[in-house]
């Protein structure tokens, strides 16, 4: 254990360049970010390290090459593969590699990947499940499920994002396999009303078309859009309105993925009203149109705001690491006012990764934020008085 910091110390600046954490006003004096994914991709590409870059670059297209194979093999050779979703599918091969890309290069920082290690260890710790076996489970419920921590912040924003979530949800499982040749429908007498739903060429179900759970079946895409548009809306709406959101807000990375989903969910609705009601006038059109805002947010979401899909399931690994230590009365208490800040293990694996980036200041991490204010406060009233010489 380090001593507290004497009040006459003057604690590192974060914008003071010469201090050890420095990187702060380095990375503020810098360019914008391009604009786009693919800027931001090729900037931080171009920032990484060799070792990194290439590595990401390696298990991304091991990736994709199993995707392209499970194509290849879950469509029978291609066989079930329709070729008019090939757009589609070319953008999920970009997706998984974008995704495979960027969780690489995320798990490379020291920060990321001390936590990482620390959830997987918490994940398959033999003790932990003898402590808490139901845990787990009700993590991913209430974590990854239905985000119990949006609820504390706006009961209206918990039940928005839900709906975008279900909503993704059912789109993504019926998309992924019907572009990939996975999921087949046939009519064993050709014409209907008896349908059979085949997986990987196996039949799983038959259905009539005519019944509710054939009509449920063809239109599961229909009710994904209905419970995305009321949702993305209100956090577009939320955009324009709040002055809390817009306040530092970016157009490509706050709005983009909102436009995008509404005009995802409104062209698909817009074709089966097309085909149901108008006998199929304007479908080529907005098929194209449709196609296009797909492709397009599949390759935006590795690279975008999206990407906290992918990074979420991760957290939960964290979240058990926390729980199982506070579990074992593990509460590290603040050194000066006796407050708990949070439970040993996790102060101590943020101590790790502060000295990993080498910011000479670890022992802060030991202090509650109000602590850490006062100590601040005094150490430059102190110098204050001493007329900074």
């Amino acid at each position: 254990m380090t001593e507290p910091p004497e009040a006459s110390a003057v604690p590192p600046t974060p914008g003071d360049p010469t201090s050890s954490s420095g990187v702060s006003a380095r990375v503020t004096t810098e360019e914008p970010a391009p604009s786009g994914p693919g800027g931001a991709l090729r900037k931080a590409a171009a920032a990484l390290p060799g070792s990194v870059n290439a590595r990401a670059t390696m298990v991304g297209a091991a990736v994709s090459a199993l995707l392209i194979l499970a194509i290849v093999l879950g469509s029978r050779l291609l066989v079930n593969f329709d070729s008019a979703l090939l757009p589609y599918a070319v953008a999920g091969v970009f997706l998984a590699f974008g995704v495979a890309y960027r969780y690489t290069v995320w798990i490379s920082a020291p920060g990321a990947a001390r936590l990482f290690k620390q959830g997987w260890r918490s994940l398959f710790s033999a003790e932990n499940f003898r402590q808490a076996p139901t845990a787990l489970p009700k993590m991913i419920a209430t974590y990854l499920g239905f985000q119990k921590f949006l609820g504390a912040r706006s009961h209206a924003r918990w039940a928005a994002h839900q709906l975008i979530f279900w909503g993704c949800i059912l789109a993504a499982l019926i998309t992924f396999p019907l572009t990939w040749g996975w999921f087949t429908f046939t009519s064993g007498s050709g014409s209907g009303p008896g349908y059979e739903m085949r997986i990987w060429g196996f039949k799983i179900l038959g259905f009539d078309s005519l019944s509710f759970i054939g009509w449920v079946m063809f239109h599961g895409l229909d009710l994904a859009a209905v419970l995305v548009i009321p949702g993305a809306s209100y956090f577009l709406w939320r955009r324009m309105k709040d002055r809390g959101a817009s306040t530092g807000q970016r157009f490509g990375y706050d709005l983009i993925p909102l436009i995008a989903l509404i005009v995802i969910s409104v062209t698909g609705l817009l074709l089966t009203f097309s085909s149901i009601f108008l006998h199929g006038g304007g479908y080529e059109f907005l098929a194209v149109l449709h196609m296009v805002a797909v492709v397009f947010t599949l390759i935006y979401i590795p690279f975008g705001k999206f990407f906290h899909i992918v990074q979420r399931p991760a957290a939960v690994g964290m979240q058990l690491f926390k729980y199982t230590a506070r579990e074992g009365d593990e509460v590290f208490a603040c050194r000066r006012c006796g407050q708990d800040i949070d439970t040993e293990p996790y102060v101590e694996n943020l101590r790790g990764t502060m000295r990993d980036l080498r910011l000479d200041f670890d022992e802060w991490a030991e202090y509650c934020p109000r602590c850490k204010r006062v100590l601040r406060g005094s150490a430059y009233l102190t110098h204050v008085k001493k007329g900074f010489k």
